[in-house]
């Protein structure tokens, strides 16, 4: 049985960071496992220009502590006023790895997206012409249609027509977290690529509702059927190259997570690796982890793989993770894998 594990240095391509204390509190978190990270943009207000990036990429580094090593992969929020021009000179800087795209509504800090996709018809285009990949929050935002379905629809209401309408549009569809989800990136018939998150491969919706509702596991998309989550864990364990880590690790202090209407996210970036080797593991698919977590994005992205490398070790002893992480401005909850994790990241 394979005790110790050395693969290259994971990124993560879809990371919340936010911004002020707790940027600088979760940072480090990140940056311990991770090399580099898809930063997302849905800041208050959102980072939407590119002037706006530097600004926040200048953030960023400045709260990276003294001696750890981390790249941000920057992106700008796609909203209905976005300039072309202004985003294809971000890409030919080297500024911005990707666009992304909320429809309006769809999550946390989402309110300044996407209302109709004719709208941005122009800024898809330009993407398309220079290579500029666009992440994808797959979720419909109409009240008729049941949260536990959004995905669903979207892939056929939504993404179907504009991978048809514009092929060469290098599409991310983030978090996925349904079979139908896992079957459109294999069938796609424009470019189109697949992240998977830590939780939606751990959870299902089981363990948010039964029993009690647990408010640390209310994401957005939500956690769907046990069916689901197995078809997820097939798909990131079978080495396929369209699947990839992203982690939408996404902190909210404890006291806006349990309120009358507490906010979607989890916080998961300090045990990832932990629950990925151990899952891993489990489907006998560990020589395949590397892919999932340090190979394929890369790839996806163009960019070049991390030279450095990072030791798993499987002990007798459980990992011993903070349940708590502490801000100037309150605390917030590691995600709980629900099992103990047994795989510790050397240091």
């Amino acid at each position: 049985m394979t005790e110790r594990l050395t693969i290259r240095r994971p990124d993560d391509w879809h990371l919340h960071l936010r911004d002020g204390a707790m940027l600088r509190a979760v940072l480090p978190e990140t940056a311990r496992h991770f090399a580099r990270a898809i930063i997302m943009p849905n800041l208050v207000p959102p980072v939407v220009t590119g002037a706006d990036a530097t600004a926040y990429r200048d953030r960023i580094m400045a709260a990276l502590p003294e001696g750890m090593q981390f790249t941000p992969l920057m992106t700008l929020y796609l909203t209905e006023q976005t300039d072309p021009d202004d985003v294809a000179a971000a890409h030919a800087s080297g500024l911005i790895t990707a666009v992304k795209l909320y429809p309006a509504g769809a999550t946390t800090n989402s309110q300044s997206g996407v209302r109709n996709l004719d709208h941005v018809r122009p800024v898809l285009e330009r993407m398309a012409e220079i290579g500029l990949p666009l992440c994808i929050h797959g979720e419909v935002t109409d009240p008729a249609t049941d949260i536990f379905d959004r995905e669903e629809a979207f892939l056929n209401g939504v993404l179907r027509p504009l991978t048809q309408e514009i092929p060469d549009l290098k599409i991310t569809l983030e978090h996925i977290t349904t079979h139908h989800g896992i079957r459109f990136v294999r069938e796609a018939e424009g470019d189109v690529a697949g992240t998977i998150t830590t939780h939606h491969l751990m959870i299902n919706r089981n363990h948010m509702l039964a029993g009690g509702i647990r408010p640390h596991y209310y994401c957005l998309p939500i956690v769907k059927r046990a069916s689901h989550q197995r078809a997820l864990i097939a798909a990131a364990t079978s080495g396929d190259p369209r699947f990839f880590l992203g982690t939408d690790s996404a902190p909210h202090l404890d006291h806006a997570k349990i309120s009358e209407c507490g906010c979607a996210g989890v916080f998961s970036a300090p045990n990832t690796m932990s629950c990925l080797a151990q899952l891993f593991e489990e489907y006998e698919a560990l020589d395949k982890l590397e892919a999932f977590t340090s190979l394929n994005g890369p790839a996806r992205y163009g960019l070049p793989v991390n030279e450095e490398t990072i030791t798993l070790e499987k002990r007798d002893t459980p990992c011993n993770y903070p349940a708590k992480y502490h801000t100037p401005d309150g605390t917030l909850t590691l995600f709980d894998p629900t099992v103990p994790l047994y795989w510790h990241v050397l240091d």
